[in-house]
This record gives C-alpha cells, sequence and structure tokens, in this order.
C-alpha cells in the first residue's frame, strides 16, 4: 500500500444539484483528505486540453461542452491508495453499473453527466492535479 494523490472533479450537474458537501463528506468518510480545492470554470478550450486524450473519440465533443457548461470543483486528495480508493468511492463511470451508494449511483445523471471525475493511475494523477494546482496551493498536514 502507498500514499498516494489524486485528482476528483465535481462536474457541473452535481454542483447544480447542490451535493458538493456530500460528495466531498463521502471522500473523507473514505480516507482521503482534501489538500487543495477550487471551484473553476472551464472554458471549452480548457475543457479540450484537460480531455485531449480523448479527443476524437465520439463522446469528445459532448464531454467538451459538459464540462464547460457550468463550475466544477477540482480537488486533489491524499491517502493511502488514493486513485482506487477513490475511484471505488466514485463507482463505475456508466451509473447504471455503479454500486449502490457509490457518488455515481446516487447523484449521476448518465453515463455522460456521472457527477465525478478520478485520475486512473499515478501519472495522470500527477499530470491533472497539476493541470489545476500550483505546488503552493497543496496543503499536506
Amino acid at each position: 500500500m502507498s500514499i498516494e494523490q489524486t485528482l476528483s472533479i465535481i462536474k457541473p450537474n452535481a454542483i447544480n444539484k447542490n451535493v458538493i458537501g456530500k460528495i466531498i463528506d463521502r471522500l473523507e468518510t473514505g480516507g482521503l483528505q482534501v489538500i487543495a480545492a477550487k471551484m473553476v470554470y472551464l472554458t471549452k478550450a480548457r475543457a479540450e486540453e484537460f480531455y485531449a486524450i480523448h479527443r476524437g473519440k465520439p463522446f469528445f465533443n459532448g464531454l467538451v461542452s459538459f464540462m464547460s457548461s457550468g463550475p466544477v470543483l477540482a480537488m486533489a486528495l491524499y491517502g493511502e491508495n488514493a486513485i482506487a480508493k477513490n475511484r471505488d468511492i466514485m463507482g463505475a463511470t456508466n451509473p447504471a453499473n455503479a454500486a449502490p451508494h457509490t457518488i455515481r449511483a446516487d447523484f449521476a445523471d448518465s453515463i455522460d453527466e456521472n457527477a465525478v471525475h478520478g485520475s486512473d493511475a499515478p501519472d495522470t494523477a500527477k499530470q491533472e492535479i497539476a493541470f489545476f494546482f500550483n505546488r503552493n496551493e497543496i496543503f499536506i498536514r
């Protein structure tokens, strides 16, 4: 087991549902620490940059439109096996397949508007955290 950092994003549909606190509570109760957080509006260009790995895929344009449709809450999380733990707490990408009481099972509207994003690997986490945060914005206790 290793101590890791990962990125979590609360997406526009979850922000609109006013469930930020409920989502953060699940992350913290699940053993993760929020070490950085900021609410931002992703422009279309910034959303395209963040999701560049998906460029050319059928869902790319819809994802970019959705992620730039309202504010998001980006968070750096910290803890033991943080990447896997966050992904377990989030649930499956498709909320129809998400385990009961996961974030996506409870708050997602669809596979396209699935409430949260989480890094999938250590290298991705490092890049994604750096996309939103400078070193001096991250506070490990």
